[in-house]
């Protein structure tokens, strides 16, 4: 392009840009003058622009909008943080600054003072009042604070509990080992999820709640997991029924179920923590005990397998917000949400409150324990001197005594140490606390020992119990493989952890005779150290294989003394299917004709195939029992 044809161009473009001007609105807009602008509108004016305080005009109406606005606001937000209205509750000092701050800002916005130096400076003077309120607040929390604090307390906090020395022997006479836990939560909980997998009517739809309690049931150790929903989309599609059912884990024979509350109590479990909105179980009871402070609600059932919460009411004992220890519990129908509160000399002495087990939870007894074991000789001992100043060990276990549950831990020093000076028991329902002056190793300690026993097998092994083993203390724990299902057990002596003895049921082939070989192998570890007589006979500690397989429905578990039976074939239609896992293993139990046939997956991979309604014929032993052992299963 030539130089006459550019300036052509440009000629033409000039005329053209005239005609436009004259003809179109200016469309040639800054975006940066546009947002300052903005910025103009709606900043807060400086104040080296006042002029005049001026009283903004219907003052009343902006103050009522302004309150409107902070109950509103207050609703959703307490609807969300739940604080208890309790002066114990530093939630609740929070929740009232937030209050204030949403009154001031509000009545800031509808005087105007974000557009008018003069409203401004009108709400800054209205605000000394809200200001002075919100550190008076900020004092008063600080002041409980610091009346609570251990180096003025010091004593108080070492009184919370009360340790009374107790004789292991005697108290430990009662626990026999053929009836202690074989499963710690991890390995119940695992357990629990199979079973959950294996029932169709509630795959995909439920997932097993990481929190179980351990309960005494039957004069047996169990653990209670309530369900939740998978996922948000679950929650949804089934919430109007609530949860269908509960897991139960008997911790001996390591047996799983799936208690139906809609066929056995007519209902789901409407109220629990994995719902939203008003059945989410803490805001539930938030609105039937606004004043008292909730702890966890833990998940139990009763003799009749009724699934009930059992949520502790707190009190702080010292200062505002220190002290914590439990006044009474609150039991809510897991069912319809029907709540009833019981001081905590209810709980200890109503017999009908005798199936409660857990009411102190295992972080508050041993965070007690150590406020006794730390401070009872003055906070500065603690500190400086170090004088029988002691806590608990890491790790903490349960054992069933009488009808209740108490927590087991070692007592150690305060710095590191390689062994414990005794253990501690505390009862879960009356926080009754009882020192046991037996030195030995230290839980992780032990517990090492046990997985070097097997090393081979690369097990490891459960936070161990106490136990007497002729009048021996003795860690009972069980090992596990990478599928958190139990492989064996070990006993380790308290005194000497190289005294060891194993039991795998690789070897046993049955959970009964593994058990019995941990022992005698124990039991022969101790005669070659001396601890007993050589002329000990490992007879008078075994226990009888029969019973233990009465109590574990262990099948292989059978005596050579049991009269033959003759087989029969069996056919019907299924009216009813069951399973449990026991051992590991998947076990079917199919009713026909009102009674119920079992086998093991392993034994019969057909009874995967097998529906409700199915024609099938079962090969088992002549019985009039209610549960008979099947040895085939084939589907018609």
């Amino acid at each position: 392009m030539t130089a006459q044809s550019r300036e052509y161009i440009f000629a033409v473009g000039k005329d053209l840009g005239i005609i436009m001007d004259n003809n179109f609105p200016n469309m040639d807009y800054d975006a940066d003058e546009v947002i300052n602008e903005f910025k103009e509108k709606i900043k807060w004016p400086k104040n080296d622009e006042v002029q005049a305080i001026v009283k903004p005009t219907k003052l009343p109406l902006r103050i009522l909008l302004a309150l409107l606005i902070t109950v509103i606001a207050g609703a959703g937000i307490y609807y969300m943080m739940l604080p208890a209205l309790n002066i114990h509750d530093s939630q609740m000092y929070v929740f009232v600054i937030i209050l204030v701050a949403v009154f001031m800002g509000a009545f800031g916005i509808l005087c105007g003072a974000n557009r008018q130096i003069e409203r401004k400076e009108y709400v800054k003077k209205k605000s000394i009042i809200p200001i002075a309120i919100i550190l008076v607040i900020v004092a008063v929390m600080g002041v409980g604070t610091l009346t609570g604090i251990t180096l003025f307390r010091a004593h108080s906090y070492s009184q919370l509990l009360e340790v009374q020395e107790s004789d292991f022997s005697t108290d430990f006479a009662q626990i026999s080992y053929d009836k202690v836990p074989r499963l710690d939560a991890s390995t119940a909980l695992t357990l629990a999820d199979q079973q959950l997998g294996s029932l169709s009517e509630y795959k995909s739809q439920y997932v097993v709640s990481n929190f179980s309690t351990q309960i005494n049931f039957n004069n047996s150790p169990y653990r209670v997991a309530y369900l939740e929903y998978a996922d948000f989309f679950k929650w949804v599609n089934n919430t109007k029924n609530g949860l269908p059912a509960y897991m139960l884990i008997d911790l001996v024979s390591q047996k799983v179920s799936a208690v139906n509350c809609v066929k056995e109590f007519g209902e789901g479990i409407k109220y629990s923590p994995t719902e939203l909105f008003n059945e989410k179980l803490i805001r539930h009871l938030r609105f039937q005990y606004p004043t008292y402070l909730l702890d966890t609600p833990k998940f139990e059932i009763n003799e009749a397998m009724y699934p009930y919460w059992i949520t502790p009411v707190l009190d702080k004992t010292i200062g505002l917000f220190g002290g914590t220890d439990v006044k009474g519990v609150i039991i809510t129908d897991a069912l319809n949400g029907e709540s009833n509160y019981y001081t905590m000399q209810e709980v200890r002495t109503a017999e009908e409150l005798s199936w409660i087990d857990v009411v102190y939870s295992e972080e508050l007894l041993i965070e007690q324990y150590n406020y006794y074991g730390k401070l009872r000789n003055g906070f500065w001992n603690s500190i400086i001197f170090q004088n029988d100043v002691n806590i608990t060990s890491n790790g903490s276990g349960n054992i069933a005594m009488g009808d209740d549950v108490w927590v087991y831990t070692g007592v150690t020093s305060s710095k590191a140490d390689a062994s414990n000076f005794g253990f501690i028991l505390c009862n879960q329902r009356t926080k009754e606390a009882r020192y046991y002056p037996n030195a030995g190793a230290m839980e992780y300690s032990a517990q090492a020992s046990a997985k070097d026993a097997v090393m081979n097998y690369g097990y490891s092994a459960t936070f161990p119990i106490l136990l007497s083993i002729d009048g021996n203390p003795t860690y009972f724990m069980s090992l596990f493989g990478d599928g958190n299902t139990v492989k064996g057990y070990a006993f380790v002596s308290l005194e000497d952890k190289t005294v060891v003895g194993t039991g795998l049921l690789d070897v046993a082939k049955s959970d009964a005779r593994a058990l019995n070989d941990a022992l005698a192998n124990y039991i022969d570890a101790l005669k070659e150290k001396g601890v007993v007589d050589n002329d000990v006979s490992n007879e008078d500690f075994l226990v009888d294989e029969s019973e233990l397989a009465g109590a574990d429905g262990n099948s292989n578990a059978q005596t050579d003394e049991k009269p033959a039976t003759q087989v029969k074939s069996v056919t019907g239609e299924v009216s009813d299917i069951k399973t449990s896992v026991n051992d590991g293993n998947t076990v079917y139990y199919l009713m026909i004709d009102g009674k119920y046939y079992y086998i093991k997956v392993t034994d019969c991979m057909d009874v995967l195939l097998v529906k409700k309604g199915d024609t099938v014929t079962i090969e088992a032993d002549e019985s009039n029992d209610k549960f008979i052992p099947a040895k085939s299963v084939t589907v018609k």
